[in-house]
């Protein structure tokens, strides 16, 4: 492991070796901080005799951490990770959840629903209180509400403190939503951020077992955490103080859900004693791409000081392109491309078009056809958001969860079965009249007035 150190830079090598006590990395773009994190999980395993069961890794996607644990597991050997509790916030605090659920008022197979799930369910709740989905779209409504969740704030806190009239029409939906899920033994993604924070703190016993277990924490794009993040690494950290968060305030993105950059930028407030390290040499761009980005960062306001640099070759200038509209942009965009396979002898394949929002994308499609010049989109319908899959996944959910009335009203009539939004209607005020479950009704249907061709329908169905 020493003579694997030798190929680290000073403040890398740093970072490494400091395993105890809180711990900030500042890790400038393509400074090699993944490599860092690595070296620091291997180094805790093999040279600070941490077990990995004591070692709590969390990144923001599941690619980073698969990636994490194949380069210790390179470093130390197969096997090395096993017990390392290494992957999202939402995965390992879903795993959690599994094994405490009963403790919170959930059983272990609860739903996880996602956005689109989620979505839904808040249709549902708005056309029970009278809401018009015209005045306020379920999307906007699922914004307004995930936004509170992320920054841990409940829907007593939140009905206390509406400010408009929006805000008093989300309180209520924001509680039947809350309601719905429970009654579904469901949760969506931000509960799997706050519901652990609910836990910690009602059961004094699970934190400590856990403070206990995850001796070492260490968390990954650390600007980009939002309030509920960092309660829960604060919680868990409290014992030990074996913190490690790595970031960059410059790269902080995603503050239009939920990231308070404040997290990073206060990190040495919480923790006083905080050893920090800058990454500050990147091994990736040239020195036109790094001298153009200091001079814009260094107009931030608030900051954590650091001056990239690299020995890297100065390389092409950057080139500003000006435009008025987007139409003109993209025009610009594909002129340039159209150029350069002219004089250059360039191909399609040589080029990549990134932009922000996908709403972007139309001037662009529109100004490359105009040009002749073929193009792939990359980044459409996700495979797990395809109807048929959101189908099939509904009903391994509502096979493991029969509370979850929302998986059984997508499946009722997937496939066709006869069984339309009116006798849907009917079973559900069925339900409500008897205060039972909606599954219920469906499986005593023989006992209610529908017609012979409905009952058998559900009893196949069932």
């Amino acid at each position: 492991m020493q003579e694997l150190l030798t190929s680290l830079n000073d403040p890398q090598r740093g970072a490494v070796e400091t395993v105890s006590g809180p711990v900030m990395i500042i890790a400038g773009a393509g400074s090699g901080k993944t490599r860092v994190i690595t070296y620091r999980t291997a180094y805790l395993i093999k040279e600070a005799g941490a077990p990995p069961k004591h070692i709590l890794a969390l990144t923001f996607t599941n690619r980073a951490a698969g990636e994490m644990r194949e380069r210790v597991e390179h470093l130390l050997g197969e096997g090395a990770t096993r017990g390392l509790w290494i992957g999202t916030f939402h995965s390992n605090f879903a795993r959690l959840l599994r094994m405490h659920a009963a403790e919170i008022g959930y059983t272990n197979e609860f739903s996880i629903y996602d956005s689109e799930d989620s979505q839904k369910v808040i249709k549902e709740a708005m056309k029970e209180l009278n809401i018009s989905t015209d005045q306020f779209t379920p999307n906007s409504m699922q914004s307004r509400i995930s936004m509170a969740k992320n920054k841990f704030i409940l829907p007593e806190q939140y009905a206390r403190n509406v400010s408009d009239y929006a805000e008093e029409k989300t309180a209520i939906v924001y509680r039947r939503y809350t309601e719905r899920l429970r009654r579904n033994n469901a949760m969506d993604f931000d509960d799997l951020l706050i519901k652990p924070i609910e836990l910690f703190q009602s059961k004094q016993n699970v934190l400590e077992f856990y403070q206990n277990r995850f001796e070492y924490l260490m968390i990954d794009e650390y600007q980009d955490t939002n309030k509920a993040q960092y309660i829960v690494a604060k919680l868990l950290a409290e014992k030990h103080r074996n913190i490690c968060v790595v970031g960059d305030d410059a790269q902080s993105i995603y503050s239009w859900r939920g990231a308070e950059i404040s997290n990073i930028l206060s990190f040495q407030q919480d923790y006083p004693e905080a050893k920090v390290f800058r990454l500050e040499e990147n091994y990736r761009s040239t020195k036109n791409i790094l001298k153009i980005s200091n001079a814009v960062i260094k107009k931030n306001k608030e900051q954590l000081e650091k001056t990239l640099f690299t020995n890297n070759p100065a390389g092409e200038a950057i080139t500003l392109i000006d435009a008025q509209s987007e139409k003109q942009e993209a025009e610009k965009v594909s002129m340039a491309i159209r150029n350069m396979k002219l004089t250059q002898g360039r191909m399609n394949k040589d080029f990549a078009i990134f932009y922000r929002t996908n709403a972007q994308s139309r001037a662009l499609e529109d100004s490359l056809k105009f040009q002749g010049i073929a193009y792939q989109i990359f980044g459409g319908v996700s495979f797990y958001k395809r109807r048929e899959v959101k189908d099939v996944v509904a009903y391994l959910r509502f096979l493991l969860n029969e509370q979850d009335e929302d998986s059984l009203l997508r499946i009722i009539n997937v496939p066709a079965r006869g069984v339309g939004e009116t006798t849907i209607e009917k079973l559900r005020m069925l339900a409500a009249t008897e205060g039972v479950p909606f599954y219920d009704v469906v499986r005593q249907i023989v006992r209610y007035d529908f017609p012979p061709r409905v009952v058998s329908s559900l009893n196949d169905f069932r």
